[in-house]
C-alpha cells in the first residue's frame, strides 16, 4: 500500500456502491483517477454509507456491489499499490468526525446545499432523513479526515465542497486558537463529459440505459442496435444530424478519430443508422474488450479484492484517528 509523500497532494474521490458501473464512469471518472495514482496521494472511497442513504431498504444490494465495483476499478487500470482504496464503513473516525462537526454546523447551511431539495423531489420523501440532510456533511468528513486538499468536482457539486469549505472555516475559528487544525479542501474542477445512454439521455443505472463495463459482447452490441438516433434520419440515404444523435456522441469517447468520417458519411446520407450502430458496437466491443478480460480476472479472485480493501481500510483508519484526535484535543475533549 502506498504511502504518503508529502511532496504530492493529497485527493479524495470515491463512489457509492450502487450496481455495476457504466461506460460513463470509466471515460468520465476512473480514467483520471489512474492519473492520479501518479500524481498525488490518493484516496479513493467505497462510499457504503452513502449508499445507505437513499438504499437503506436493502443493504444487501450495497454490500453485494462492493467487490464489483473495486473489480472495474482495478480493471480500468486505478492501481492499490500507489494510492488507498478503502470502505467508508470500516473507518469510523469518519462516523465520529460527522458527530463532532454536526455540533457547530447550522441546520440551514444543509437545507440550502441546492441538491436536497432537488432529489427529494426526484427521489420522493422517503429518502428525507437525518441522513439524507447531513449527507454533505458526511462527505465533508470523507475529505477532512484525511486532511485532503484537492477534490475533484463537477460545476454541479461546487456548491457541496463550498459547504465543507465553510464548515472547516468555522470549526478552525472556534477551535483552531489561531492554527488551523482541519483543511480547507479545494475543488479541482474535472470536466466529467455526459456519456449518452441508448436512450439518449445521460447514461444512468437509474435509466436503464448504460453500458455497464461487465456486460459481454452480445449484450453491448444488442444495447447499442437498440439505440435511438435522429428521428428525421428514416431511411439510409437520408441526411443526418451528427451533433443529436448519441450514437455520433459516443464515437467520440470510442475511437475520436473516426468521428470525421461518420460526420460527413452521416450529413451526406452515405451511411445508415443501422451501418452506423454496427460499427459502433465492433468498436466499442474492441475498445472494452482488454478492460473487460481484466475485470473476468478480478472478480474472480475475490480474496485478493477483499485484501486490497482490507489492508487500504487498515492505512486509512490510522491516518483518519490522528485527525480526529486533533479534533477532539482542540474541542478540549481529550
Amino acid at each position: 500500500m502506498a504511502s504518503a509523500t508529502a511532496k504530492l497532494p493529497r485527493v479524495m474521490s470515491g463512489m457509492r456502491p450502487t450496481g455495476n458501473l457504466h461506460l460513463g464512469h470509466y471515460v468520465g471518472v476512473l480514467t483520471q483517477w489512474v492519473k492520479y495514482c501518479d500524481t498525488a496521494d490518493a484516496f479513493f472511497e467505497i462510499a457504503d454509507l452513502h449508499a445507505l442513504t437513499t438504499g437503506f431498504d436493502d443493504p444487501q444490494a450495497i454490500r453485494d456491489a462492493r467487490n464489483s465495483m473495486v473489480a472495474d476499478w482495478l480493471a480500468a487500470g486505478v492501481d492499490p499499490k500507489k494510492s488507498t482504496f478503502y470502505l467508508q464503513s470500516g473507518v469510523p473516525q469518519i462516523s465520529e468526525l460527522e458527530t463532532l462537526l454536526g455540533m457547530i454546523t447550522p441546520i440551514s447551511w444543509l437545507e440550502r446545499v441546492p441538491t436536497f431539495k432537488g432529489q427529494i423531489e426526484e427521489l420522493g420523501s422517503e429518502v428525507a432523513t437525518y441522513g439524507f440532510l447531513g449527507y454533505p456533511l458526511l462527505q465533508l468528513c470523507d475529505i477532512a479526515v484525511f486532511r485532503g486538499e484537492l477534490v475533484p468536482v463537477g460545476k454541479d457539486q461546487v456548491a457541496h465542497l463550498e459547504f465543507a469549505r465553510e464548515v472547516v472555516r468555522r470549526f478552525n475559528y472556534l477551535y483552531g486558537g489561531g492554527e488551523p487544525v482541519l483543511v480547507e479542501p479545494k475543488a479541482m474542477l474535472s470536466n466529467f463529459p455526459d456519456v449518452p445512454g441508448t436512450d439518449g439521455r445521460k447514461m444512468s443505472k437509474s435509466y436503464n440505459n448504460a453500458i455497464l463495463l461487465s456486460d459481454d459482447d452480445a449484450t453491448t452490441t444488442e444495447k447499442v442496435r437498440g439505440m435511438f438516433t435522429d428521428p428525421q434520419k428514416i431511411r439510409r440515404n437520408d441526411p443526418g444530424r451528427p451533433e443529436i444523435c448519441p450514437v455520433f456522441s459516443l464515437w467520440k469517447f470510442v475511437k475520436p478519430q473516426h468521428t470525421a468520417i461518420v460526420e460527413r458519411d452521416c450529413r451526406s446520407g452515405a451511411l445508415g443508422c443501422v451501418q452506423d450502430k454496427g460499427d459502433l458496437a465492433e468498436a466499442l466491443n474492441e475498445f472494452l474488450r482488454p478492460l473487460r478480460e481484466r475485470r473476468v480476472l478480478y472478480a474472480a479472485d475475490e480474496a485478493y479484492v477483499e485484501r486490497i480493501i482490507a489492508e487500504g481500510t487498515a492505512r486509512a483508519r490510522e491516518i483518519a484517528a490522528k485527525t480526529v484526535a486533533d479534533v477532539k484535543r482542540a474541542m478540549k475533549l481529550t
